[in-house]
């Protein structure tokens, strides 16, 4: 009995003392909904990139809600606010930290996250990473327009 529970233990130690890093951001842009309309084709795209940012790194309930809001206002400020009500409602349902999909709510950390806010560490491995996202985005820029 006491082997086993030394077992257990030894098992279970790395994780309760090692936090879990964040993967890479990947984005997809409004996931499976379109980026625009049929004429402007990439239109409320910007605001689903800043909705993915915030997904990707999660938190709490107040922080996905109010992620979820701005993404609706971000919709309607381009002249879709039908289109932003309807986004709503289903990242709303969709978007829960419960489903082990690839756009969860903190869907970068080792799924199940749910609802947790960051903790400074964290806070800082997601600036770091964003950081580095920044420089990668300068440097294909400089790259591109010499």
């Amino acid at each position: 009995m006491r082997k086993t529970i030394y077992l257990i233990a030894l098992f279970l130690l790395p994780s309760l003392v090692f936090s879990a890093e964040i993967k890479p951001l990947t984005m997809d842009g409004c996931s499976v909904f379109p980026d625009g309309t049929i004429a402007h084709q990439s239109l409320w795209a910007h605001c689903c990139i800043r909705h993915d940012i915030a997904y990707w790194q999660g938190g709490t309930y107040e922080e996905r809600l109010k992620a979820d809001q701005s993404l609706e206002q971000c919709v309607t400020r381009v002249g879709e606010p039908d289109i932003a009500k309807l986004m709503l409602t289903g990242v709303r349902a969709g978007g829960s930290p419960y489903f082990p999909t690839s756009y969860r709510w903190g869907y970068g950390w080792p799924y199940p996250r749910t609802y947790k806010a960051l903790t400074e560490d964290e806070k800082v491995e997601v600036k770091n990473k964003l950081n580095s996202l920044e420089i990668l985005i300068k440097s294909i820029n400089d790259q591109l327009n010499p």
